[in-house]
């Protein structure tokens, strides 16, 4: 038996192959983007106590209750955005599987989807499981800005969708303000859906904040908006995330989730509920905290001898490995900062599409949101460690 063929150009995961990679090698890990410290004791204990209490079945299809409407409530409370609890909110495993729903439930053969590279891995893959095309605009180093007359001159007779990530996976960048309200425009011009991906909507530093897509003129009645639970309270293995949109868009990503996980995590889904209701004084900290492992990190990085880029938001610094090895792949280098080094990054080759690899191909991604003694750890690893 093979593998579907649309699934073929796909394989393994990057980033089970470099976890696998560093548990082998005893090697710290600052490849996958999973803290390794728990989330609130608020959002935990309650999970412990709908545990004890029951809530271990099934959930209702579109989430529990509690869950949607402290999820609209966190809508309207940071972006001013309403969002009817009972139809225009689906939860899901994880902003993956809302991804998923999204794509699956909208898209037909031969539609098309822009996409902006590097991206988020599973964006390519649920694409081409729905038969669509993904059209990529490439986001160039170091600032990584959105070539918005390419996005124009991307739009064509089967274009479906614009898929939008910001604050951004892989490189820690943030759209403005002014290329949302652009990218919103254009959608609504050619009467295109917006996919939003937002997850690390809270994990925003250097005094910016997040706006939701949502927000900008035109873009409410054809945006969905994906966000989860596990980046903003450090909980990933619970997979709860949601989507937010008008209830027709809401519909279709629910009619491709229903055959995907069906339902999840319910004992989660109150603590996750919990979460969203923290005080503002909660938020600010998860990123003020992230600010700072970053800014022990990056000095580091720097010392090797890699160009770092900017990273504004997200868990994650990119930089390139061109100047300390300028003949090297990515992942090739990967492979051996592990071996040598005993540091595990993820290659960004494998973030952009097959014709466009070759802009990241010395590009290197870390993640910072690990305890301060696993960044410490890293960065004396590699002040040892000589290229």
């Amino acid at each position: 038996m093979t593998v579907n063929p649309r699934l073929a150009p796909f394989g393994t995961t990057i980033f089970a192959e470099m976890s696998a990679l560093a548990v082998e090698l005893n090697a710290v890990n600052l490849g996958q983007g999973f803290p390794d410290s728990d989330g609130p004791p608020e959002v935990l204990d309650t999970a412990i106590e709908a545990i004890r209490s029951g809530l271990n079945q099934y959930p209702p299809g579109p989430g529990m209750p509690v869950l949607r409407h402290a999820i609209a409530a966190h809508q309207k409370r940071f972006y001013g955005v309403e969002y009817d609890a009972d139809s225009e909110i689906l939860v899901t495993a994880g902003a993956t599987e809302a991804i998923a729903g999204a794509l699956l439930g909208l898209l037909q053969a031969d539609d098309e989807v822009i996409v902006f590279e590097p991206m988020y891995d599973s964006y390519q893959a649920c694409i081409a499981l729905a038969g669509a095309r993904a059209i990529s605009v490439v986001l160039r180093p170091p600032s990584y800005r959105p070539d918005l007359d390419a996005v124009r001159r991307s739009i064509g007779p089967r274009t479906r969708a614009i898929l939008v990530n910001s604050p951004h996976n892989p490189t820690g960048s943030m759209f403005s303000a002014d290329e949302m309200a652009a990218i919103a425009a254009i959608a609504a011009v050619h009467n295109l859906i917006i996919i939003s991906d937002e997850v690390y909507e809270h994990l925003v530093f250097d005094g910016l904040s997040h706006r939701s897509m949502a927000e900008y003129p035109g873009a409410r009645e054809r945006t969905l908006v994906i966000s989860s639970g596990g980046k903003t309270f450090r909980t990933t293995g619970w997979k709860i995330g949601w989507v937010c949109g008008p209830a027709n868009l809401v519909a279709a990503a629910r009619a491709a989730k229903q055959f995907l996980t069906y339902v999840n995590g319910g004992p989660f889904q109150p603590a996750i509920a919990r979460g969203l209701g923290l005080p503002d004084s909660y938020f600010a900290e998860v990123a003020r905290d992230l600010q700072d492992r970053r800014n022990e990190l990056v000095p580091s990085l720097e010392a090797v001898g890699f160009e770092v880029f900017p990273s504004s938001s997200t868990y994650f610094v990119t930089v390139d490995a061109a100047p300390i090895a300028p003949a090297t792949a990515g992942k090739e280098f990967c492979l051996r900062m592990a071996r040598e080094a005993g540091v595990v990054a993820i290659p960004n080759e494998v973030f952009y599409t097959a014709e466009n690899r070759a802009v990241g191909r010395s590009l290197v991604r870390f993640a910072f949101c690990k305890r301060r003694e696993v960044i410490a750890e890293a960065c004396e690893r590699l002040g040892r460690w000589k290229p």
